[in-house]
């Protein structure tokens, strides 16, 4: 399988923000709902944390069971380990977390993909994984 280009791959990454706003907003709503306004510093951690949390719940479970989040279906991409499988849960918990960090350093492990050999992100390049083409346009 060939990876998916650079370009599907950001746009993918892009649709995705869009769906995750959307969670993030139920998600507020019941943390808002169930614990009264957020404001106090505890609160704004705690629902910071639970959002993260809440993404990272979504995000594993879809690499896991499919190997694609709901924006991966639509740009026709998908996740695989070396063998152009499945990644485990192990990998996807390790995915999420260096993805993570990746944005917190001004989304510069998703910058690698620009000077990465095979355009991998660095989260993929650490793990052996890469997001791949299903369907050739």
């Amino acid at each position: 399988m060939q990876c998916a280009s650079l370009i599907k791959r950001f746009s993918a990454c892009l649709y995705e923000a869009l769906a995750l706003i959307a969670i993030w907003l139920f998600i507020t709503f019941l943390f808002i709902l169930l614990f009264g306004d957020v404001d106090t510093i505890v609160k704004q951690l705690s629902l910071q944390l639970f959002l993260w949390a809440v993404t990272g719940l979504y995000l594993i479970l879809c690499w896991v069971k499919t190997g694609q989040t709901l924006a991966m279906q639509a740009w026709k991409i998908k996740l695989v380990n070396t063998g152009n499988k499945r990644i485990s849960i192990k990998h996807a918990v390790f995915r999420y977390i260096l993805a993570t960090m990746s944005l917190s350093f001004f989304g510069s492990g998703f910058l690698w993909a620009l000077v990465d050999k095979k355009n991998l992100f660095l989260h993929d390049r650490l793990l052996k994984t890469r997001l791949v083409q299903l369907v050739k346009d």
